[in-house]
């Protein structure tokens, strides 16, 4: 069985899918690896590095995918609309495995569809239990919360703890971490190690304790009416119009004393809440930093720029997207162990080949495309 892994071409992405280490894993279920020469460049590895651990190196993408049985990919394929048509070097019977981004990109799922590919998105990964080491969306999270606040502190100009001297005191910076997932959490934690003061908001009163264990103040809406606020999976819902009204009151009164915003808060499938309306930049204080880690479904600050750090009404908005691709070298390793713990569950031991389970809740429930069409229910009936 081969298995290729190809350069990342769109833009902006320099992670690569696989890493030295579970190069070897792989080879050592039987499989031949092929990796797409300078794949791991933007990652600090080498050629030499995949070599060594076993892998194939491949002089460009046509011979890397030239009859792979497994793609493994950090996004998905460019297509024929995008400019460039990464689809003509696949073999339609293959099989993908990636961060596909199917309820962004759904016309792309179509096309993956209608070539033939059998796809897995893991952003769909059920959370369950038995998929948390394959879980890619709270490893990625990780480091892009960790990278949101060492990007504030480099835009801040101001030093992030208390600190006492003979010229006098500096008052540590005031953080506040808008929506308490995955990143919100790491943000919380790495704004605290240097030594700012930390609040945080979050529509779901279960997170408070993990706030709080992490030496934060949680902020809530005193009053949600009843109303659950997580999903089965655990991420925030969309709240009711009167649960907005009071959040944004004690939002706009929270960011008047704070030096720092991180914004984190996502709803699946939908645009990113506005929680940062423009009128609230008007009062925070002059120096202050928003840094959006929403602003690719299009903010939590509508005011923010995708790619861009801007000031607007004295406030510094910070817009990177794709947030662990500036980390690559940390976010492709642990992306890696998580596309390989996916993966080898599907190899059979003694025979080296595929052998999937098709029932098994987590294939079940990342499987995008199979046999030409859509076929997860999240996006086979809109489509």
């Amino acid at each position: 069985m081969k298995i290729a892994i190809p350069k990342e071409t769109r833009g902006g992405e320099t992670r690569v899918a696989t890493s030295p280490d579970m190069v070897k894993k792989l080879v050592q279920t039987g499989a031949q690896v092929v990796i797409e020469a300078g794949a791991g460049d933007h990652c600090k590895i080498t050629d030499t590095a995949f070599t060594e651990a076993g892998a194939f190196v491949a002089p460009d993408a046509k011979e890397t995918y030239a009859d792979a049985e497994v793609v493994l990919k950090v996004r998905g394929p460019m297509t024929n609309e995008e400019g460039t048509d990464e689809l003509s070097f696949m073999d339609p019977n293959s099989i993908l495995i990636g961060l596909l981004s199917p309820l962004q990109n759904r016309a792309s799922i179509l096309t993956y569809a209608k070539f033939g590919l059998t796809s897995f998105s893991m952003e769909l990964l059920p959370r369950i239990s038995r998929a948390q080491s394959m879980d890619v969306l709270s490893s990625q999270s990780n480091l892009a919360g960790y990278k949101a606040v060492i990007d504030a502190a480099e835009e801040f100009g101001r030093a992030f703890p208390m600190m006492m001297t003979a010229a006098g005191t500096i008052a540590p910076a005031k953080v506040l971490v808008l929506g308490a997932g995955v990143a919100g959490l790491q943000a919380i934690a790495t704004a605290k190690r240097l030594g700012a003061v930390v609040s945080a908001f979050d529509v779901r009163p279960a997170v408070k304790e993990q706030v709080e264990s992490l030496g934060a103040k949680f902020i809530e809406v005193a009053d949600t009416g009843g109303q659950d606020a997580e999903t089965t999976g655990g991420y925030a819902k969309e709240m009711s119009d009167d649960y907005k009204k009071q959040q944004s009151k004690l939002i706009h009164e929270t960011l008047k004393t704070q030096d720092i915003v991180i914004t984190t808060a996502l709803i699946p499938g939908k645009p990113a809440p506005e929680l940062i309306p423009g009128y609230m930049l008007e009062d925070m204080k002059g120096g202050s930093i928003i840094v959006d880690l929403a602003v690719e479904a299009g903010g939590n600050c509508p005011l923010s720029e995708i790619d861009k750090v801007t000031v607007k009404q004295g406030v510094t908005l910070v817009g990177h997207s794709n947030m662990p691709a500036r980390i690559p070298v940390d976010s492709s390793a642990l992306l890696a162990r998580n596309l390989v713990n996916f993966l080898t569950p599907m190899i059979d031991t003694e025979s080296g080949k595929l052998s999937i389970d098709w029932e098994d809740e987590i294939i079940s429930g990342t499987l995008t495309t199979r046999g030409g069409e859509v076929v997860h229910p999240m996006l086979k009936d809109e489509v």
